[in-house]
């Protein structure tokens, strides 16, 4: 009896554990993730955003007027983007990567990626 309750337990034990592995949050910097940056009231939202190498960034800009998403290195440079235009960006390398807006010197942002 008491050989058969201590089987029991280590079957649920495993069976807990398997169950927490399957449905363990998964990490939101995965490779394949897309994360979306809205450009409203001349400020880029979220301002800082961290992912993984191979992650794509999408701006949206949702002003009434143009604004760019500009690598503050020789990154990337979506040009003019009008309003409700998107400009995805791939990051295949490790690094922070500082961006602003080349029409208003007040609009900065960055990308971490890990």
């Amino acid at each position: 009896m008491k050989r058969s309750r201590r089987i029991g337990r280590v079957a649920a034990i495993g069976f807990v554990a398997l169950m927490m592995a399957c449905t363990s949050d998964r990490s939101p910097t995965t490779p394949t993730q897309t994360k979306s940056v809205t450009i409203a009231n001349f400020a880029f939202s979220p301002a800082s955003i961290v992912v993984a190498v191979g992650s794509t960034v999408t701006w949206t800009n949702t002003d009434g007027t143009a604004h760019t998403t500009t690598s503050d290195a020789s990154g990337w440079d979506s040009g003019a983007l009008a309003q409700n235009a998107s400009f995805s960006h791939t990051f295949t390398t490790k690094g922070t990567f500082a961006y602003h807006c080349t029409f208003h010197s007040n609009m900065h942002g960055t990308v971490t990626v890990q």
